[in-house]
């Protein structure tokens, strides 16, 4: 009897089972649609003509026209605003994972007095936005002499996003999940802090290492805000978001070719994320495992 009830009920918890899995993944791919549709939206435009960018329809005469514009007449140029923008993101995404490593290192494993206290300050500066710090970061960078000068804009913006509470948070958070024991074995061995760091830590942190530089490449590549403070009047030294904001005007915006420098500027974060996505979701799981 018990056998037969068991039976019975074994295929009814494989429906339910079924169930849940479909209904969960019909919502989860609703919603990445959803998601894709302003992506969408921007290829469509982009290849639409000036009067059709304004009317919600799908393109009647596709045409590249705004690409070519993009190319054509865009000033200072996208081959030099492309070059700005690579710039940037690799330095800063590079700085990032060397510094924000080190002090997520010394934050996770090495005990010195206030350790805790100065974290907590580290991740206070998350609260302060960036609109809040620009008066006096300016004022510094303009005693240096680092407003717009060439080539000191480059530097300028990368001496304020150098490091990140973000990205040392991260990177802590994994360096928390590595046993201590390979660190302990790499000490008896006669290997230092820095040799331990290094030649132990870092190669078993690419997961972390590959999350932090994703997210900070996207934010660099991305960023408008502190390239438009540093470089507004450097034109030969534009990035491409502060080059989008040209098609913008007063009285309208052209739409087509503010589209398809958009899309441009997206295939290097997709093409990243496609190449890197594994390393990016086992990072970010990772690095909330311990606190």
């Amino acid at each position: 009897m018990v056998g037969a009830a068991s039976s019975r009920a074994e295929p009814v918890v494989g429906e339910r089972a079924s169930a849940r899995k479909a209904i969960a993944y019909t919502l989860l791919i609703a919603w990445a649609l959803l998601m894709f549709v302003p992506f969408a939206w921007t290829i469509l435009t982009s290849i639409k003509t000036r009067p059709e960018a304004l009317q919600l329809t799908l393109p009647a005469s596709p045409t590249l026209d705004g690409f070519l514009y993009v190319w054509d007449r865009i000033d200072p140029g996208l081959p030099q605003m492309f070059f700005s923008s690579m710039l940037l993101a690799v330095v800063v995404t590079l700085s990032n994972l060397f510094l924000g490593s080190m002090a997520g290192y010394a934050f996770a494993r090495l005990s010195f007095p206030g350790r805790d206290v100065l974290f907590i300050v580290v991740l206070a500066t998350l609260m302060i936005p960036d609109q809040l710090r620009i008066v006096p970061v300016y004022q510094i960078m303009r005693f240096l002499g680092l407003i717009n000068k060439d080539p000191s804009n480059y530097l300028s913006v990368i001496l304020v996003l150098a490091v990140s509470a973000t990205s040392i948070f991260l990177l802590r958070q994994y360096f928390l999940t590595i046993p201590r024991d390979l660190e302990e074995a790499a000490r008896i061995d006669g290997a230092g802090y820095f040799q331990t760091y290094w030649q132990v830590i870092l190669p078993l942190a690419s997961p972390a290492l590959a999350a932090v530089g994703i997210l900070q490449f996207q934010g660099t590549w991305n960023g408008l805000f502190w390239p438009l403070v540093f470089m507004s009047q450097a034109r030969e030294h534009w990035t491409l978001p502060i080059g989008i904001t040209q098609f913008q005007t007063s009285f309208e915006t052209n739409w087509p070719p503010l589209m398809a420098l958009v899309v441009i500027a997206t295939l290097p974060i997709l093409i990243l994320y496609i190449f890197f996505q594994r390393y990016f979701v086992e990072g970010i799981a990772a690095a909330g495992v311990k606190g």
